[in-house]
């Protein structure tokens, strides 16, 4: 079981839930949910509060989904192997409004023949939209893949839906 410092749920009308969790120093992940019920969700962790940072990344992606933020200012947690967070890294870095494609960023990292392992990697971003795997694109200009949480299917929708939001605000 995670030990979870804080935990906050906001909606959106275009993609359901998200849940936040911080676990130790920073957020840990994001979690799409769609419109599942949360007190489930709530129940699985046997937890209800909000901590501060949760709080602060709630309103941060609230302002986001408005159009009001571009960059994040959140304390993360980031959990995985130095590869992963090699291609988070180079995510983080791609500017908000913005796509590239799964070969540009295997060049960020200095791995050109790693393309499948980037792919693999992004699909394992635990904290998305903060580091933001939805402004990868196949070179062909393709949307390619995205994780939907619960509904593996919704995830295309999701991350074109973000591509626009961010299209409509740049």
């Amino acid at each position: 079981m995670k030990n979870i410092k804080g935990i906050s749920f906001l909606y959106n009308k275009e993609i359901g839930y998200l849940e936040i969790i911080e676990e130790k120093e920073g957020i840990s992940e994001i979690n799409f949910l769609g419109n599942m019920d949360i007190q489930t969700r709530k129940d699985l962790y046997n937890i209800f509060n909000e901590s501060p940072l949760t709080k602060k990344c709630s309103e941060q992606l609230e302002e986001y989904f408005n159009g009001e933020r571009k960059e994040f200012n959140i304390e993360l947690d980031i959990k995985g192997t130095e590869f992963q967070k090699q291609c988070w890294n180079a995510l983080a870095k791609v500017p908000y409004g913005q796509t590239i494609s799964y070969s540009e960023e295997a060049k960020m990292i200095r791995n050109e023949k790693a393309l499948r392992a980037v792919g693999s990697a992004n699909g394992k971003n635990c904290i998305p939209i903060i580091i933001p795997c939805h402004r990868i694109i196949s070179k062909d200009g393709k949307l390619g893949g995205y994780s939907g949480g619960e509904d593996k299917n919704k995830g295309i929708e999701i991350k074109k839906y973000l591509l626009e939001l961010e299209k409509s605000f740049k």
